[in-house]
């Protein structure tokens, strides 16, 4: 997502306070693997549901990683993508967190408190919640630096960033310093070439190659975990012709979702920036999967988003997604998360679903009961973590909504095999998806 972000400047917390303050759930156990057009995690096979926390990455006070990862883990979530990107050009600040300095002179990669180990703290979290992690490399977006501190360093553009050999040299030196990092965990659930990348007016072949020489990198370094590229989807001669079905930003889906070395595909919605309709993100999800079938992956639907009314006009995307589970359609994440940290709300935008609203109900809990036949998580529960240097406190409270009456909310489940639930809707009209879930959608 194309967004201003600017650093957390939470305080570092003395070490004598880091230590997690919720009890976590039983630690993942394996490694994803791919299943024909759906996923494997940890002994199940099917469709899951995720969402995206860029912030998670630069939390400073582990305490925050993980009431945020406890909220999602219980709110039934499986896959989480987080940053494993923040690039600099000039030695920032102390209190700012960052990864990587750029310098034709000679790069640093930082693997300090003020780094890499924030990260390493949110794999050690995920694995204790038993949550998956998709990890971008690098941003197409100057946010965190992006593509643009490489270009500033090793000089070129963003069209020639993917051919550029000093900065593609130092990229792969930063793909073998994360990767190593972490290549034996099993909270990793992929690897992510980079977050959107485009490289406007190019031939759709520059990434191709691109997309090729690097995933094949990265699986020789790592044989256990999963390669993507993370591309929107832009580039598809099945749609409408619509400016993301478009070649201009020198994507091709069909192409990237073919290259061996790549195990799934991504692609992203954003109707606000792209210029098209809400409604209009069905007819997206039903191309790409078809494209996703067509090569035997899955798709994933990484992000995705409305700034207005977001539970009217993302549940009818959820739904389609999942109507087309082992179709090509392996899982959804909603851009993004949103939740309570100890000094206040964390960084959000036009699109965050906050923990526990109403939109949360819907897009979350609601999905993912469709996602399980009907059968809700346990009801979350809001935590606020206070700490000191000798003490920590926490305070629950549950404030989950629930539906009321003897027929199902709008875009609650009101049929399918094995529901046992109301087969009515309070609000519009029970809609077949499949045999398994239909949903009350509006009349």
């Amino acid at each position: 997502m194309m967004l201003t972000k600017s650093y957390l400047l939470a305080a570092a917390t003395a070490a004598s306070t880091l230590a997690a303050v919720l009890q976590p759930v039983p630690r993942a156990s394996s490694f994803v693997t791919v299943s024909g057009t759906q996923f494997n995690i940890d002994g199940k096979v099917g469709y899951f549901a995720g969402t995206n926390c860029y912030w998670c990455s630069f939390l400073t006070n582990p305490a925050d990683v993980d009431s945020t990862l406890s909220h999602i883990a219980s709110s039934g979530l499986k896959v989480l993508r987080v940053w494993g990107f923040n690039d600099v050009n000039q030695q920032p600040s102390p209190g700012n967190i960052w990864f990587q300095k750029l310098s034709a002179s000679g790069s640093t990669i930082n693997t300090g408190t003020d780094g890499l180990q924030t990260l390493d703290y949110v794999v050690k979290s995920a694995e204790q919640h038993g949550i998956k992690l998709i990890i971008p490399f690098v941003n197409n977006w100057n946010d965190y630096g992006g593509i643009n501190a490489y270009v500033n360093a090793f000089g070129g553009n963003a069209t020639t960033w993917f051919t550029n050999s000093a900065a593609q040299t130092q990229y792969r030196k930063y793909i073998q310093a994360v990767v190593s990092r972490y290549s034996n965990s099993t909270a990793i659930f992929a690897w992510e070439l980079a977050n959107e990348p485009r490289c406007n007016q190019c031939d759709t072949g520059v990434i191709v190659q691109w997309a090729t020489s690097v995933s094949q990198y990265v699986k020789s370094l790592d044989s256990n975990h999963l390669v993507t590229l993370g591309d929107e989807g832009l580039g598809l001669s099945t749609g409408d012709g619509s400016y993301p079905y478009t070649y201009g930003e020198g994507t091709d889906f069909a192409k990237n979702v073919a290259i061996k070395s790549l195990d799934f595909g991504t692609f992203h919605l954003y109707p606000d920036s792209w210029g098209t309709n809400y409604p209009w993100g069905t007819t997206w999800v039903q191309t790409h999967a078809a494209a996703c079938l067509a090569a035997n992956k899955p798709c994933v639907f990484e992000e995705y988003g409305a700034q207005n009314n977001p539970c009217t006009n993302e549940a009818p995307w959820q739904s389609t997604s999942l109507a087309l589970a082992a179709r090509g359609m392996g899982g959804d994440m909603f851009w993004q998360w949103g939740d309570t940290l100890s000094y206040g709300q964390s960084n959000s935008d036009p699109y965050t679903v906050w923990y526990n609203s109403s939109n949360w109900q819907c897009l979350v809990q609601n999905h993912v009961a469709a996602i399980n036949g009907g059968t809700t998580p346990p009801p979350p529960s809001s935590t606020t973590t206070t700490k000191s240097a000798t003490t920590t406190s926490t305070k629950t409270t549950s404030t989950a909504s629930q539906p009321t009456g003897n027929c199902s909310p709008l875009y609650g489940q009101c049929g399918g095999l094995s529901w046992t639930g109301a087969k009515c809707c309070s609000q519009g009209t029970c809609r077949y998806s499949n045999d398994w879930y239909s949903q009350c959608v509006p009349s």
